[in-house]
C-alpha cells in the first residue's frame, strides 16, 4: 500500500527538505524519487525537486517507491542534548556524527561517513534520549507511516505548578495548529516530573502542549517507542536493531499501543 502522509507545519517546505527531516528518506533519495515520477501531493504527480508542499497538502509515494525503500540498515542511538536529528542548519551538529565504531555497542557494521540515514521521527535539539536512524523505509513507515498505532514514551522535567486541571487538559482537549490533539497518556510520577505517552508526533509537541497550560519543559527524555525500549544505552552512544526488535516494530504498527 502506498505511504501518505499530511504535512502539519506552518509554513511550505520543500519536498526533500520534509522528507528528510520526518525520516522517510534522505534529501537525495527523495530527490530521486521525484525525478523518476513516483512521489505526488493531494493526487498531483510531482516533478521539480524544489516544489514546496504546503500546510494541509498530503504527500504520496506509490508502491515503487515504497519498494526502493524497503532495505538497508536501521541504528539506534541515545541522542544528547545539542545535537539535531535531521539535516543541520548551519552551525548545528547532526547526530549521525556520533555514529563511530569508539561509540558502538555490541557487532555490526559502522556506516560510512557519508552514509544515508535519515532519523525516524522528530527529536529536538535540546532533547535526548532514544532516536532511530534508519535507511529502511519499512520501518519507517512502521515508526511515522499514517496507518501505525506505536506510542511514544517520554520523561519530561517541568517548571511550574503542576494541577490536576493542567494534567486533565494535556490528557485531552488541547489544540495545535488549529486542529485537536489525540488523547494522551500524561501522569505525574514525581514532583515536577511527568511521564507522557503520544501516539503523534507533532512539531516540538510536549513543549507546545505544556506552554499551553502554563508549564515550562526543563528536560524532556524520549525513553521507548513502541516495543522499542532505550534501555541501559549508555548517552552518545548507538547500537544496531536486531532482527527481532525490527520484525516487532513492524508488527506493532498496526496493533493497539501499548499501555
Amino acid at each position: 500500500m502506498a505511504f501518505t502522509r499530511t504535512y502539519d507545519g506552518d509554513e511550505p517546505v520543500r519536498v526533500n527538505k520534509w522528507l528528510g527531516q520526518t525520516g522517510v528518506c534522505s534529501r537525495r533519495e527523495a530527490e530521486s524519487l521525484i525525478a523518476e515520477g513516483l512521489v505526488s501531493i493531494d493526487g498531483e504527480t510531482i516533478s521539480d525537486a524544489g516544489r514546496k508542499i504546503e500546510p494541509g497538502q498530503t504527500l504520496t509515494l506509490n508502491d515503487t517507491a515504497q519498494q526502493a525503500l524497503a532495505s538497508g540498515m536501521t541504528l539506534v542511538l541515545h541522542k544528547p542534548v545539542g545535537y539535531v536529528s535531521g539535516q543541520p542548519d548551519p552551525g548545528k551538529i547532526p547526530a549521525v556524527r556520533l555514529l563511530k565504531t569508539p561509540n558502538r555497542i555490541g557487532e555490526g557494521e559502522t556506516p560510512a561517513r557519508d552514509a544515508s540515514l535519515p532519523p525516524i521521527g522528530r527529536l529536538d535539539e535540546d532533547s535526548r534520549g532514544l532516536l532511530l536512524l534508519s535507511s529502511d523505509g519499512v520501518v519507517a513507515k512502521a515508526v511515522i507511516g499514517p496507518a501505525s498505532e506505536l506510542d511514544k514514551e517520554y520523561l519530561v522535567v517541568v517548571d511550574g505548578v503542576i494541577t490536576e486541571a493542567k494534567l486533565s487538559r494535556l490528557r485531552h482537549g488541547l489544540v495545535l495548529n488549529d486542529k485537536p490533539l489525540k488523547p494522551a497518556r500524561v501522569t505525574q510520577i514525581e514532583p515536577q516530573r511527568l511521564r507522557f505517552v503520544l501516539t503523534e508526533g507533532k512539531y516540538r509537541q510536549i513543549r507546545r502542549m505544556c506552554e499551553l497550560v502554563g508549564l515550562e519543559v526543563v528536560d524532556l527524555y524520549r525513553i521507548r517507542i513502541g516495543p522499542l525500549e532505550l534501555g541501559d544505552l549508555p548517552e552518545g552512544r548507538w547500537r544496531h536493531l536486531t532482527d527481532q526488535e525490527r520484525a516487532a516494530l513492524i508488527a506493532a504498527s498496526t496493533a493497539s499501543p501499548t499501555s
